[in-house]
């Protein structure tokens, strides 16, 4: 089976989220974009903030690098709202933490167009980006800069993509 290389860094890095879109998705490893900051402003349908990453001087996003099978790539590609507000990125450098190697991946960047940095997300999307730092054990100060991160209470407490978090949320504790 052909597989490619995958670096989440927002919610995806929680295992149950990405599998649900990518049951074959595989964690190999924690890895760094040197020269790139997070934060969250990525327009979406539900008027909320979500991940991104942003090329900087002197930033550094920790995510975790997936294997998936190609044959799932098109299911990730519409997860992300590939062509509708993020980009995917083929050949995307990052380095594995306690090694000298580098590897391309494929990722997903909001284009300058989608993204509003009045933007916040909320507290459930939060709350999953968090979870998968903790599964995946990035550095503590990364996940005390992500826990700093403002979120906002979802009103529609129905909304389908919320209730399908805090599921996955429940079960993270």
């Amino acid at each position: 089976m052909e597989k490619f290389k995958y670096f989440a860094y927002g919610s995806n890095m929680l295992a149950e989220r990405l599998q649900e879109r990518c049951p074959s998705a595989t964690a190999i490893s924690v890895a760094i974009a040197t020269g790139w900051s997070l934060d969250f402003s990525k327009k979406s349908k539900d008027d909320s903030g979500k991940a991104t990453i942003f090329s900087t001087k002197s930033g550094r996003v920790y995510g975790v690098v997936f294997e998936i099978a190609k044959s799932e790539m098109g299911a990730l590609d519409k997860a992300e709202g590939c062509g509708f507000g993020y980009e995917r990125n083929d050949a995307f450098t990052v380095s594995i933490i306690d090694s000298t190697d580098t590897i391309d991946a494929v990722t997903y960047i909001a284009s300058s167009g989608h993204r509003d940095d009045k933007l916040v997300p909320y507290d459930w999307y939060k709350g999953l980006v968090i979870a998968g730092a903790n599964e995946n054990r990035l550095p503590a100060e990364y996940i005390s800069c992500l826990n700093n991160f403002p979120a906002n209470p979802d009103q529609k407490e129905d909304r389908k993509s919320r209730l399908e978090a805090l599921k996955i949320l429940k079960k993270t504790k």
